[in-house]
C-alpha cells in the first residue's frame, strides 16, 4: 500500500491527484494524509480513488514567529507519531510526498518508521520542508534540476497545438483569483476588443461579480468564469495566456504549447514563482513581468509577439505521461 501526503494549495494537490490517478490505473488505491487546513479536504474528502483519507490538524511553520512557531513545530512532532500509527495500521510500503505543510507529519513518520520516502518538489526554489527531508528520501523528483517530467493531466498534451497568431487571450488567476491579473485584464480589455481579440477570463470566486459586471457594463463579450473543471479546454481555445507562475500551471501551459506572460505572485515563499517562470524565459519560451512593474505598455509587446516562435519552443519542455514515469521510477527503487 502507498500513502500520498501533502497539499495545502492547488499546485501541491494537483500532483497528488495525478499520482493517485496513475496508481489507480495499476489497481492501487492509496491512502491520503493531508491537513484540515488549506484545500486538502475540498479536493479529496469525497475522492473514491483513495482507500482512506486522513486530515490531521497540521499548520504552516515558515511564516510564524516566536511562540507560534514553537507551537506549530510541537504540533507537527505530535502529529508525526499519529501519522506513524496510520502508516503501521495501513501496512504502508512507501510514502509519496508532494510537499507543503500538510506533508510534514506523514513525511517525518516515514523517517521514524523506516518507510521509504519519495518527494516531488514542484518549484525551482526548493521548499523549506523538502530541503530538510531531501537527504532522507529514496528519490527526490524535480523538473527544474533533474529533468524529471512534470506530472500534468494528459488532456493538456492531447489538446496541444502550435499557435500561429493571436486571436484569443486567456487570463488565469487560479481558482482563488489574482486581483492584480484581474485589474490588468480590465485595463487592456478595451484595446483587445478593438483589435478583435477574444477574451477568456478566470476571475476566481471572490472577484467574479466585479469583473463580470465590468465586462457587461463595457459591452465586451468575454467568457468570464470563476472556476471550471474543464479548464484545459478553455486554455486550448486560447492563443496566449496571462497567468501566475505556479509550477503546475506553468507546465500545463507548456504542455498545451500556449505562450504566456507570467506575473508571479509576489509573496510566494522564496519568490519561487519568479524562478519558475525564469525557467521558460531563459529558453525564450515565455514572457515575465513583476507585479509592481505591470502596466499597459506591455500590451504592445503582446500584440507584436511572434506567437508561433514561442509556441514551437514549448513543444519539448515537458513529457507526456509524467506521472507514469515517476511512479515507474518509484517502483524501480522499491524493487531493488
Amino acid at each position: 500500500m502507498i500513502a500520498i501526503t501533502g497539499g495545502g494549495t492547488g499546485g501541491h494537490l494537483k500532483i497528488a491527484k495525478v499520482i493517485k490517478e496513475e496508481l489507480n490505473k495499476r489497481g492501487i488505491k492509496p491512502i491520503y494524509i493531508g491537513s484540515t487546513s488549506g484545500a486538502d479536504r475540498e479536493w479529496f474528502e469525497k475522492d473514491e480513488g483513495f482507500s482512506k483519507k486522513y486530515f490531521l490538524k497540521s499548520s504552516g511553520v515558515v511564516n510564524k514567529k516566536g511562540i507560534q512557531k514553537i507551537s506549530a513545530l510541537k504540533n507537527i512532532a505530535l502529529l508525526s507519531f499519529e501519522a506513524k500509527k496510520i502508516l503501521k495500521d495501513g501496512n504502508i510500503k512507501a510514502v509519496f510526498s508532494v510537499g507543503g505543510y500538510s506533508a510534514a507529519p506523514a513525511s517525518f513518520a516515514a523517517i521514524l518508521s523506516n518507510t521509504p520516502l519519495f518527494i516531488h518538489e514542484q518549484n525551482a526554489n526548493v521548499g523549506t520542508l523538502n530541503k530538510i527531508l531531501k537527504p532522507f528520501s529514496k528519490k527526490f523528483f524535480n523538473t527544474f534540476f533533474y529533468n524529471d517530467p512534470y506530472p500534468v493531466e494528459d488532456i493538456f498534451f492531447d489538446l496541444a497545438r502550435e499557435r500561429n497568431e493571436l486571436k484569443t487571450i486567456i487570463f488565469l488567476g487560479g481558482s482563488q483569483g489574482a486581483t492584480a491579473i484581474n485589474n490588468f485584464a480590465i485595463k487592456i480589455a478595451k484595446e483587445l476588443d478593438k483589435n478583435n481579440i477574444k477574451i477568456i477570463h478566470q476571475t476566481g470566486k471572490k472577484d467574479y461579480k466585479r469583473i463580470k459586471n465590468w465586462y457587461k457594463k463595457e459591452k465586451i463579450n468575454a467568457d468570464v468564469f470563476d472556476f471550471d473543471k474543464n479548464l484545459a479546454i478553455k486554455i486550448a481555445n486560447a492563443d496566449f495566456a496571462i497567468s501566475r507562475a505556479g509550477a503546475s500551471t506553468l507546465f500545463e501551459l507548456a504542455a498545451n504549447q500556449i505562450p504566456a506572460l507570467f506575473i508571479p505572485y509576489p509573496y510566494a515563499a522564496k519568490d519561487h514563482q519568479f524562478y519558475n517562470a525564469k525557467f521558460l524565459v531563459n529558453k525564450k519560451a515565455a514572457l515575465l513581468v513583476r507585479e509592481n512593474n505591470l502596466n499597459t505598455n506591455i500590451l504592445d509587446t503582446i500584440l507584436n509577439l511572434d506567437v508561433k516562435s514561442y509556441s514551437k519552443k514549448l513543444k519539448n519542455i515537458n513529457q507526456k505521461e509524467g506521472a507514469k514515469i515517476i511512479v515507474d521510477r518509484m517502483f524501480n527503487v522499491l524493487s531493488v
